[in-house]
């Protein structure tokens, strides 16, 4: 189990990024719905502007502040895969106004992926900041981080945590 402790959600309440392990790798976090906090990522991260970012949740109900309508067929397969290392993309409300409005997250789309992970303590993280982004740590086109030393020989000073959750291998 890995420690979070209050500084690093006190970072990510007020919109910083960092490093920390995820149930498949490190990732590089942030808010979902701080846009700065997105597109600090991406200018970060040296992602392409086209790729999006997967959403990490805590809970189903989180589905609700991206207004995503769950049907009982999705409620279903979501019970049947969450919380598990598994990826759902899921198709956005007919609300174009709160569409754009997440456009750091949908791209222009009209889905996102989101995903609710298996450990206890990264979900309970995940309540107490909200969802965050996590594409992997590393620079595009790299290798992801597998530990902390990879990662901030990545990063360096770019970002304002680092969590050490051991090797990691996706």
């Amino acid at each position: 189990m890995t420690k979070v402790d209050s500084k690093v959600i006190k970072i990510l309440k007020n919109g910083g990024v960092g490093i920390l392990p995820t149930d498949t790798l490190y990732g590089l976090v942030g808010l979902a719905l701080n846009e700065k906090a997105v597109e600090r990522i991406y200018k970060i991260k040296k992602r392409d502007k086209e790729k999006k970012l997967i959403v990490l949740i805590a809970r189903k109900k989180d589905l609700k502040l991206f207004k995503i309508n769950i049907d009982a067929r999705t409620k279903k397969a979501l019970n049947k895969f969450w919380p598990n290392p598994i990826s759902i993309v899921l198709p956005l409300s007919d609300d174009k106004v709160f569409n754009q409005s997440i456009f750091h997250l949908n791209r222009g789309t009209d889905t996102v992926a989101f995903r609710m992970p298996k450990p206890r303590w990264l979900r309970k993280l995940l309540k107490k900041t909200g969802p965050l982004v996590a594409p992997s740590a590393n620079l595009e086109g790299m290798s992801p981080a597998e530990n902390i030393a990879q990662a901030k020989a990545y990063f360096k000073d770019s970002v304002d945590f680092y969590v050490d959750g051991g090797e990691l291998k996706g």
